[in-house]
């Protein structure tokens, strides 16, 4: 038989659209009367004629017929039967099977009762299987089948059903329908706990597609996913950056009941970062943003974190304590928000050590214990931790109980330095033999003159 390939299906050898259009009022009758089996015989003889003569339009309109009959009728064991003979009969035209399918998928909310809707959703799954015309009909029961786990709290036989389902490969399914069934896939690896396939199935979705126009609802449920494995991970930097994908989105922006909350996470989050260059940046950033002045605390307290001034734990307990520790990244009621309560301190203290480092060259451990507000054991922690994270650099003296934060040079910075030395008097020296010949070129030019 000859390839169409405009259809990618056989050639229509003959038209029997008059014969359908003939038979389907007879149909009509039969069913009314309560004869559905002879209007199934009826259709399926006629069926069998206008597949082999490939004739799509007919062959699609005579499946649905058997569809709508058995579906509408309420025969839901016989509807699953004759939606799973029609398509393995032999020649079926993937379209129509396609058709068949779609038009099946209209009855599987006008089940009456869970347990056939399961059953009816299994056995089109069943039929759908493996036949790339039907992928995103598979994908969509799919997604139905999970809903009845979720209902029934199955979060795992949820989770591991759709990540059968690999939507990203699907060239005939939407974008924007792709982009939701993924979140739904990121969302359920969250709720199995599941963080290791959830930071897999994000990278699934490229962050340009939510520039264009209709997406910012999925904008903001990719970043609000991604936010919560941040925060299981303790990987603050990264919650600031999706925050701030969150904050430049454009329903958020012009919100002023939104964008303040959002802001804030922002900071807090950027502040409870360990300190690197990207951090520094970033913070010095956020400083120059208009909106931040109109945030008192946090302003302050980006601040203090951007001079070079020794910010003592108990002052900013006492002056943010009682307003941060009612948002939900401080909370006083959570395991989590008193962890990071007890982060912002530390940040605080390695702000106050950077700081005793710039202007110190040598310090005793008893004066950093009052400049830190800490015991001689936990100075040297910190210290330690600072000069390990390379921020510092610092070595302790433990009898003599000094700290040392100036770096020894060794023979090649010695000699860079004279060398440099060495350069700029020799500039000078240049430069001033070079100003001596011209006032003695002026002034033999003055004399010539006169």
């Amino acid at each position: 038989m000859e390839l169409d390939y405009a259809t990618n299906e056989p050639k229509m050898e003959k038209d029997h659209s008059e014969s359908v259009n003939q038979l389907l009022p007879e149909v009509e009758q039969l069913v009314s009367s309560g004869n559905l089996h002879q209007a199934l015989e009826k259709l399926h003889a006629l069926e069998k004629k206008t597949r082999a003569s490939a004739d799509l339009w007919s062959t699609t309109k005579l499946v649905e017929t058997v569809v709508d009959i058995c579906g509408k009728s309420n025969e839901w064991d016989l509807l699953e039967q004759e939606v799973t003979l029609l398509a393995k009969k032999h020649g079926q035209l993937k379209q129509a099977i396609a058709k068949m399918i779609q038009r099946a998928m209209t009855f599987v909310e006008k089940t009456p009762d869970e347990d056939t809707r399961v059953q009816f959703i299994e056995a089109l799954r069943k039929v759908t299987e493996g036949k790339i015309h039907v992928e995103v009909e598979r994908a969509r029961l799919t997604r139905m089948r999970v809903e009845v786990y979720e209902k029934h709290g199955m979060i795992k036989e949820a989770c591991d059903t759709l990540q059968e389902i690999q939507v990203e490969t699907y060239g005939s399914m939407d974008r924007r329908e792709k982009t939701d069934f993924i979140l739904e896939q990121m969302r359920l690896c969250l709720a199995k706990r599941d963080y290791v396939r959830m930071a897999i199935i994000s990278h699934k979705i490229n962050p340009k597609y939510f520039e264009r126009e209709g997406t910012e609802d999925l904008k903001l449920r990719f970043y609000e996913l991604m936010i919560q494995y941040d925060l299981h991970e303790e990987d603050y930097l990264e919650a600031c950056r999706h925050y701030q994908q969150v904050y430049k989105t454009k329903c958020i922006s012009e919100d002023v009941q939104r964008w303040p909350m959002v802001l804030q996470n922002v900071v807090l989050y950027l502040i409870l970062s360990p300190y690197d260059n990207e951090q520094k940046d970033m913070l010095e950033r956020i400083k120059l943003d208009h909106n931040l002045e109109k945030l008192e605390l946090c302003a302050q307290l980006v601040r203090s974190f951007t001079t070079l001034e020794l910010t003592r734990w108990p002052a900013v307990e006492a002056l943010y304590g009682g307003e941060f520790r009612r948002t939900d990244v401080f909370s006083s009621e959570t395991e989590e928000g008193h962890k990071r309560w007890m982060a912002l301190r530390d940040r605080v203290i390695e702000h106050n050590i950077r700081v005793i480092a710039g202007y110190y060259g040598r310090a005793k451990i008893q004066r950093l214990t009052e400049l830190l507000d800490l015991p001689a054991d936990d100075v040297e922690k910190f210290l330690a931790k600072a000069v390990v994270g390379g921020t510092i650099y610092a070595r302790i003296d433990r009898p003599a109980g000094i700290v040392s934060f100036e770096k020894p040079s060794d023979g090649e910075d010695q000699l860079n330095v004279w060398t440099s030395d060495v350069g700029r008097l020799l500039s000078l020296v240049e430069k001033t033999t070079h100003l001596i010949a011209k006032e003695e070129i002026v002034s033999k030019i003055a004399k010539a003159i006169n």
